[in-house]
């Protein structure tokens, strides 16, 4: 069991903003995010000219100010091995 503190703690660390277009994607596994924020686009996107045209030009998520409010690297790991078409 964990505490109320504990999980609220860990669906903080899951949150990252996505635009609808952008969390679609992710959702399906057609983008993730490195441990250092780098976005990956998976292999088996069809238009990969569109994708890289909405993506941020630096292929990087934008980070938060604050350590605590970034993606947990655990949840990232998580997303890249379970959901992520290589």
């Amino acid at each position: 069991m964990f505490s109320l503190r504990t999980r609220r703690q860990n669906l903080r660390s899951l949150r990252i903003a996505l635009s609808g277009t952008a969390h679609w994607m992710y959702d399906r596994g057609l983008i993730s995010l490195s441990d250092d924020l780098e976005i990956l686009i998976s292999r088996q996107v069809n238009d990969l000219d569109s994708v890289q045209g909405f993506i941020n030009k630096t292929r990087r998520a934008l980070s938060p100010n604050r350590q605590f409010e970034r993606p947990h690297p655990r949840f990232l790991q998580w997303h890249r091995e379970y959901c992520f078409k290589q």
